[in-house]
């Protein structure tokens, strides 16, 4: 009997664990499924690149023709002259001429069809002023270049995008924001620059030196010259760590307006919120990001599992399990896996490819909007409208905190701004584009009407009317363009469309 009673037993048992079994099996099945799928489709993606003669941006959707790209000659001693007589050649011949580093705006910025394009990118010394905490950079050095050059030095970005695939020119050209806690657009950080006009002249600019040509390059998309080399405020790299909280949307909301504004020891800080289908922005992600004096500072590395979060970001385009299970993995594994302590240069030094878009048949396109504290809540809700109505694929919507930009004259922050940084995929054919245009327009009026703006780097869509809308004071802005740049030589999409437009040109 004894032994009968021991068979049963392990019976039971084999059975209990032949039936947990099953349920692991099932409740892992999916979600490894899912991102085996993905890994195999991720690696099956090739996209294609512009034959000889022509350039394209970070969209994909721009291939232009163009005449010639310069390389600044680094290492040569008589540089300027070099790009001086360039220009002059230029305008000699009446072609026009944009400015390019990284390529990662979306509209055209970088490209004029049968222009010279001046690439940047070789132009990338730096030199930091340990003294005054000031960093005198050339314009096309690489923020990964720059985070790991100061990282050596105990030294750290002031205000940057949260990734560091972009040039500092490009960066101040578009006036940058980042989730630096308390702090206004990257221009802020600017001590002056130095940059050559169309004539060959180069001026050196700040608050204090022609200081109007100051604020307007300084997100001036490269339209009033060539932005040589710049000084940047820089700050201590820091031991950070990290709190993050799940938050309804209006909690959240309200932690960023009042909450966060005078937590001590706060010094980076953004949101995520939910994209799943049916609860879109319902639920917030707060990751806060403390001064931890207590410890030594971590160093610089790789970023954190690369392949499983890319495979878990891009699982969830054209999927609505795709997106539940990112965000049951971001709010509930992530944070027991990625750990809680940082330093500042560590969190900035992540590049795009993490997340890019690989697919020959889609891409992904970046929207921004800045509106009021006090209209946040309504305009995420007018979002929510808009998006649902459009059926537009969303990938991400990350928040931010931006404060009222003092410095530049075609500023987006006229006063503390939420910011909403979106991505949608969006499929790379006319209908795509079409509907992307529509998607775009309805949510620049949505922000339109809560006091807001929307930013400049990325596409085309919006009419001229509600580009004038966001930037009454673009009509001065294109006047004094001219002042600078009579002959109209740094020319670009953007200014095709809003600001040559103005005047029949």
């Amino acid at each position: 009997m004894a032994r009968q009673s021991i068979r049963r037993r392990w019976r039971w048992l084999a059975v209990i664990t032949g039936v947990l079994a099953v349920i692991v099996l099932v409740w892992l099945g999916r979600p490894v499924l899912h991102l085996v799928f993905t890994a195999v489709r991720d690696a099956a993606s090739r996209p294609s690149t512009p034959p000889p003669g022509y350039l394209d941006d970070a969209s994909r959707l721009n291939r232009t023709r163009i005449a010639e790209v310069w390389s600044m000659p680094a290492g040569v001693s008589d540089v300027e002259t070099e790009l001086a007589a360039l220009l002059a050649h230029a305008r000699a011949e009446g072609r026009r001429v944009s400015i390019a580093g990284a390529r990662h705006t979306m509209g055209g910025h970088t490209l004029y069809s049968g222009g010279l394009v001046i690439n940047m990118l070789p132009w990338n010394q730096m030199e930091l002023d340990e003294k005054r905490d000031v960093l005198k950079v050339q314009a096309g050095a690489l923020w990964r270049d720059v985070i790991r050059y100061l990282d050596a030095r105990g030294r750290s970005v002031a205000v940057m995008q949260s990734n560091n695939s972009f040039t500092v020119g490009g960066s101040i050209s578009v006036n940058c924001h980042g989730w630096q806690h308390g702090w206004p657009p990257i221009a802020s950080t600017v001590e002056s620059f130095r940059i050559m006009l169309a004539d060959g002249r180069v001026l050196r600019c700040s608050r204090q030196e022609n200081a109007e040509l100051f604020s307007l390059a300084l997100g001036g998309y490269g339209l009033f010259g060539v932005i040589l080399d710049v000084e940047l405020r820089v700050v201590p790299n820091r031991r950070y760590r990290l709190e993050q909280r799940v938050l309804p949307l209006k909690e959240a909301l309200e932690l960023f307006e009042e909450g966060l504004r005078n937590r001590p020891g706060l010094e980076m800080v953004y949101a995520r919120m939910s994209i799943v289908p049916g609860h879109l922005f319902e639920g917030v992600i707060i990751n806060a990001f403390y001064h931890d004096p207590n410890g030594e500072i971590p160093a610089l590395g790789a970023p954190w599992a690369p392949r499983l979060r890319r495979l878990v970001f891009r699982g969830s385009e054209r999927s609505a399990y795709g997106k539940k299970l990112r965000w049951s993995l971001e709010t509930r594994v992530e944070p027991l896996l990625r750990g809680k302590i940082f330093s500042r240069n560590q969190l900035l030094n992540e590049g795009v490819e993490v997340f890019q878009n690989r697919s020959e048949d889609t891409t992904d396109i970046l929207h921004e909007y800045f509106v009021p504290h006090r209209h946040a809540l309504a305009f995420i809700q007018d979002v929510r409208r808009i998006v649902e109505e459009h059926g537009a694929d969303l990938l991400n919507v990350t928040v931010r905190d931006v404060r009222e930009d003092k410095d530049t004259f075609l500023r987006y922050a006229t006063e503390d701004m939420v910011a909403f940084v979106m991505l949608f995929l969006q499929e790379r054919t006319e209908e795509g584009e079409r509907a992307m245009a529509s998607l775009t327009r309805d949510l620049i009026d949505a922000a339109l009407a809560h006091e807001g703006r929307y930013y400049l780097p990325y596409r085309l869509h919006a009419t001229r009317e509600q580009f004038l809308r966001a930037y009454p004071q673009a009509t001065e802005f294109f006047r004094l363009k001219r002042k600078y740049d009579p002959e109209e030589l740094f020319q670009n999409m953007f200014y095709l469309k809003y600001g040559r437009a103005q005047v029949g040109g």
